[in-house]
Formats: C-alpha cells, structure tokens, sequence
C-alpha cells in the first residue's frame, strides 16, 4: 500500500463512481418502464467501448503520456456521466455508455501499465492484490452509496461526477516519475486458443456471466420487489463476496490444479443459479445465494488468467493478457445483451435460468477440452527406438561375433591414435572454450519449469503426469 498510494486512491474512487452509475442506470430504467432489453444493451455498449479502447489508449499513452491521458479521459467520462441528467433519450444514453467504455478502458492502461512497470518482481503480486482490493472496495462503496438516495433522481449523477473528479487529485499531484510511452502490441486472438483453450474456454464464460450480473442483476432485484436500499445490499453482498473469495482461492489454486478448479466453480455456479431461479426470492434466500454466487463467480476470471500465464513464456505475457481481456469483454458484450432479451421475453428469473444453462456449457466444453489433450498424449506404443551412442562407437566391432578379434584389435588402435591427436595442448584453458550450456557458465539462463511442473504447467490434462 506504501509504494503506490496515489494510483490506489485514484482507483478507488474511478471505480466507485462508474459501478455506482451501472447500478444507477440500470435502477432508473428499470423505473421508468424501458424494456430490459434496453437496459442490457447498455451494458454490452459499455463493454464494446472497452474493447474498442485499447487502440485509443495506446495511441493517447505514447502520444501526450500517463497522467495527461487519464486526466483526458476521466474527464470525458466525467461530461458523459453528467450527460445523462440532460436527456433521457435512449439513444443517446447508449452512445454516452460506448464513451464511457472507451475512457475506462484508457484509465485502466494507465493504471495497470503503470504498476506492471514500476512493481519490483518480489512485490508484483502484493502491488496487484492492493489493486484489486481498492478496486473491490470501490465497487462496494458505490453500491452502499446509492441506497441513500432511494428515489433515484440526479443526485447519484452528482455524486459519480464528485467521485470521478477526486480520483483525478492523487494521480495527477504524484511524485512518482510517470512510466515510459507503451508500445503497440500484435495480439493474435486465434494464437492464444490454440495455446490455452481451456482458459480462453473459461475466461468467454466469465465475461458472459460476470457482465450479465452487473447489467441485469439490478434489474432482476427490483422485479423481484426488492426496493432501492436492498438492491443495492444485494449487489454488495455479491461483490464482497467476490472480494473475499479473492486470497482463499489463490491459495487453493496452488495446491488443486486449476483446470479442476474452473470446472468445479461452473457446477457450483450452476446449482446456485438454478436455486436463485427455482425458489421464491425472499430477501434472505437471495442474500445468501447471492454471496455463494459472488465466491465463485468472480474468481473464475483469476482462475483462468493464472492458467493461461502459466502455459506461456515471458514475452507472451502481455500478449495473453490482452487476449484474456478481449475474450472477457466480448462476453460480457455478448452475455448482456441475449440474456436481457431472455429476460424481456420470458421474465427476470430468466437471467439466473440462463446463466445456469450456460454453466452447463462451460463444464462440458472444458471437459472436452481436457480430455482431447488427454488423447493427443504419446501412448507407450508410440516409443520408437533411436540409435544409442553405444551402435556408433568402435566398442561395437568387439561385440559383433562376425568379425575377427585381431580386426577390431586394429581398429581400437586407430581410433586410439586419433582421440591423441586430438587432445588439447597443455596450455588449454577449459574457460577460453567452455560451451555455452556448460552449468558452471555465467551465462547460463537459469533453469525453466519442466513440463512436468503441476503448479507451472497447469493447463495438462488432470491425469498427465
């Protein structure tokens, strides 16, 4: 927490602000009487501007720099926001929620990028666990602020805009020196399913489920009967939930392979979605349900990024991670819009009905996927025998009862002769000629984790061994 104070706080309150405002947007819709539909294309625009703003954030980043690109951006975030208090026009909401998208996605490159340069190794994960944990809190503490304001006029408007603008302070006044220019990077997205299907398999369900939740779950809420206080309790049960979820499953993941992992939250998330839909949504039923759902919901997209990190190599890191953040957001886009028109047509408990289908997916295409690596494993028949050093040496003209001891008598003698002329003189210095992968080398790389590693090489079948 010491070493990047101003970029935590600026996190805080960037993400308090715009998970206040996707509650609110969602809330104030759903008064107003507009389609559920309506409501979850919102939500997809949101994460089509984030998708869409990677190239914009590289472009502004190696243009004009960190700080002036997230002060940039928080402020057009900041006049979108503000926006919506002048026109009701759906429409025009939905090109506010694409801007909105596009600004996030630039403050989250400047955030990230920024940590991941100046994080010493030692400390990167301590440096990210902060991150997350402001970026939790602030989900939390937005969702807690809109239930004081019941009636949902602009007043939570105000207060996503004040939130916003205070998380400009800390990183704008920091005296820390700004991280170098990022450079534009190639992302194959096609590359990356071919290396780890199963968490490209994972992370689209992730986004699917975990966009849906944030868009239609109010929604869901308030058909229900629950009033603005207690929806917003039941979305900060959720993200707490995932909150705490967040230490417990990383130590978990070290010890159980976590290919199992992400095939045991998909059951687990599927009962509990087919329980929220199955029983009478009392307020403490969906409470608890909810918090259940929130343990393993948000824990599939950690899950799945350390399962993919750990089947690349190191220059492949960045690649894999913008793959894993296209993959989820194209979810999310996804998931948010079919499962509103689901829920437009055969009601709220639709959303949790449809989400439980697609558990039911996810653990039968991650099934088939391990299981067709577990097939494409060498079986023992597959061994061919190679030619040993022993069939290459003169040894084996002694071994070969066809020919005359005197003959290969002879020709140990000259290939005797021939290892002399080759010795080395007596000044030879075995350092002036050491080979490169000689283990005493200074040069020598140090060791990679074999294939055999569990914990490195995790995406294996879970019978490989």
């Amino acid at each position: 927490m010491k070493s990047f104070p101003s970029l935590y706080f600026t996190n805080l309150f960037l993400i308090g602000g715009t998970g206040l405002l996707t509650t609110y947007l969602a809330l104030y819709l759903g008064k107003q009487g507009v389609s559920t539909f309506w409501i979850g294309l919102l939500t997809s625009c949101y994460y089509l501007g984030l998708l869409l703003g990677s190239k914009l954030g590289y472009h502004l980043i190696k243009s004009v720099g960190h700080i002036r690109t997230f002060a940039a951006s928080t402020a057009a975030v900041t006049a979108c926001v503000a926006a919506h208090g002048v026109s009701d026009n759906i429409y025009i909401w939905l090109a506010l929620r694409l801007i909105v998208g596009l600004g996030m996605m630039c403050n989250y490159m400047v955030l990230e990028s920024w940590l991941n340069e100046q994080a010493a190794p030692e400390s990167r994960g301590r440096v990210f666990s902060f991150y997350m944990i402001t970026s939790y809190l602030g989900m939390v503490a937005g969702q807690y602020a809109l239930s004081h304001f019941p009636e949902l006029g602009y007043a939570p408007l105000f207060l996503v805009c004040m939130a916003l603008s205070v998380g400009i302070i800390p990183i704008s006044t920091t005296r820390r020196i700004h991280p170098k220019p990022l450079k534009p990077i190639q992302v194959s997205l096609f590359s990356y399913i071919r290396k780890v299907p199963q968490s490209m398999t994972a992370i689209l369900f992730a986004g699917i489920i975990n966009g849906s939740f944030y868009g239609l779950a109010p929604t869901f809420a308030h058909s229900s009967g629950f009033n603005a206080e207690e929806i917003a309790l039941f979305m900060s049960i959720t993200i707490f939930a995932g909150l705490l979820a967040q230490w417990p499953m990383g130590v978990i993941s070290d010890k159980i392979r976590r290919s199992i992992l992400l095939r045991s939250n998909a059951v687990i998330i599927g009962v509990v979605s087919l329980l929220l839909f199955l029983l009478p949504a009392s307020q403490q039923t969906a409470y608890v349900l909810s918090f259940i759902f929130g343990l393993f919901a948000f824990t599939l997209y950690p899950l799945s990024s350390a399962l993919a990190n750990s089947r690349v190599d190191d220059e492949d890191r960045v690649g894999v991670s913008s793959a894993l953040l296209v993959a989820f957001g194209g979810g999310a886009a996804l998931g948010s819009a079919v499962n509103a028109q689901l829920m437009a047509a055969f009601g709220h408990q639709a959303l949790y009905a449809s989400i439980a289908l697609l558990t039911v997916l996810m653990f039968t295409l991650l099934t088939y996927i391990n299981s067709r690596q577990k097939a494409e494993r060498p079986e023992p028949s597959d061994y061919v025998v190679g030619t040993s050093d022993v069939t290459n040496s003169p040894l084996a003209a002694t071994m070969d009862p066809r020919i005359e001891e005197t003959t290969a008598h002879e020709q140990m003698l000259v290939v005797d002769e021939g290892e002399v002329g080759d010795r080395q003189p007596r000044d030879y210095d075995p350092q002036d000629h050491e080979p490169d992968d000689a283990p005493n080398s200074e040069n020598t790389p140090p060791e990679r984790p074999t294939e055999l590693d569990e914990n490195q090489q995790d995406e294996r079948p879970d019978n490989a061994r």
